[in-house]
């Protein structure tokens, strides 16, 4: 089964998140692939209500209403299918390619260029999926305290890009990845996409902090539903549904 996602652009000048205002139309029975999108958040906010410092113009704030005809397994897949778009966009409208660190970051020169938080909503039309995306696109987008951690497309390619241009291009990309993921053999599709996309994937040496514990180990590839598989020193292989996964070393030769 194919699906085909057309969005439709809601645009402000301000708001304090394009997630928490997409949740609230999708509530009120909002169509899927309605786009929330605005100049600036003064509420941003990234996994685990981390903040997002989102400055008027100095990023991409995007916000879009899913009602995915997936089964429950398969919803952890949007996330991955959301970072492949991005990523596909960046390449397109700014030249930059990006890598993916699970679960849902794209790095530029080992920094932090995207983010993507999903969520979900619950109404009158059933439950749906709000995926947000926040590009950094200025230098002036990153506090000084960011500036080891994250980086811009600015930064990254020595010209200020198009917000228009890449939020064109991050539209089409994520109806063609949304697409693809609704598509007979999508799941596995979205999952060889991202391992070939993501320096995360397999062989690198990772630490993964959860709730009550930190580790290490090295990264076996996905779980069906996305989830990370990470192996021990000991041969375990650990699956890491939730955490942080920061990079420690590249292991040479471990495939």
């Amino acid at each position: 089964m194919s699906r085909r996602l057309t969005p439709t652009i809601l645009r402000f000048d301000s708001l304090p998140s394009t997630n928490t205002e997409a949740a609230r139309q999708a509530a009120l029975g909002a169509p899927e692939g309605l786009c929330v999108v605005a100049r600036e958040q003064t509420a941003g906010r990234g996994r685990r209500e981390r903040p997002w410092v989102s400055p008027k113009d100095a990023g991409l704030y995007l916000s879009v209403v899913l009602r995915p005809a997936l089964g429950a397994r398969d919803w952890p897949l949007i996330t991955l299918a959301a970072a492949l778009a991005a990523r596909d966009a960046l390449l397109e409208a700014c030249g930059l390619e990006a890598d993916i660190k699970w679960p849902n970051d794209l790095l530029a020169g080992g920094r932090k260029l995207c983010g993507i938080l999903a969520e979900t909503a619950e109404g009158a039309r059933g439950a749906a999926v709000v995926v947000g995306v926040g590009v950094n696109l200025t230098r002036g987008s990153l506090p000084p305290e960011l500036l080891d951690t994250a980086t811009s497309v600015e930064e990254q390619t020595g010209r200020a890009p198009g917000a228009e241009a890449l939020l064109e291009a991050l539209t089409r990309a994520l109806a063609r990845r949304y697409g693809a993921l609704h598509a007979r053999g999508g799941a596995a599709e979205t999952l060889r996409a991202w391992e070939a996309h993501s320096t995360y994937a397999r062989g690198r040496r990772v630490r993964v902090a959860l709730a009550g514990e930190t580790f290490e180990g090295v990264t076996r590839g996905l779980e069906a539903d996305g989830a990370l598989r990470v192996e021990t020193s000991t041969g375990q292989v650990r699956v890491v549904r939730a955490g942080d996964v920061t990079a420690v070393r590249r292991v040479k030769g471990d495939e």
